[in-house]
């Protein structure tokens, strides 16, 4: 399976992305707003400048209360992982696990045109399972 396989199955493809001078607060709203746990950072809405996700903010929080008011930029992480659509799920499930993200934007000629989740690999790898499962007791009930 390819990832522009399991981001056309996805509902809502469109992904949202915040500006490196925004706000903390208004990360968080977004967030909120969108029910997601991660925004690609973006000047242009096409090119990544980073992602910043719940944890980043949570783990600014520790540290500094005053996060709140702060540029996005100053607690984005930079060395962003991202993947084509053309790669395989198995590659990018080994990705997110080496490197522990959740989150991984696909790109296509240096332009963003997907977000993919942990939860959206799971998804579609429990879709496939539960496919061989289905083709494998039909088997068995047949012969």
């Amino acid at each position: 399976m390819r990832i522009k396989d399991v981001i056309s199955a996805k509902a809502d493809q469109a992904v949202v992305t915040i500006a490196p001078d925004a706000t903390v607060r208004e990360l968080v709203a977004l967030l909120a707003e969108h029910n997601v746990g991660a925004l690609v950072v973006s000047e242009d809405g096409e090119r990544v400048s980073g992602i910043v996700s719940e944890r980043d903010v949570v783990r600014r929080l520790h540290t500094d209360e005053a996060v709140l008011d702060s540029a996005v930029g100053a607690i984005m992480t930079a060395d962003v992982r991202t993947c084509a659509g053309e790669d395989a799920l198995t590659d990018l499930m080994q990705t997110m696990t080496e490197h522990r993200v959740r989150h991984v934007p696909v790109v296509a000629a240096g332009r963003l045109t997907g977000i993919i989740s942990i939860g959206d690999v799971v998804k579609s790898r429990i879709g496939e399972l539960e496919f061989e499962r289905d083709q494998l007791d039909s088997y068995v009930h047949r012969t």
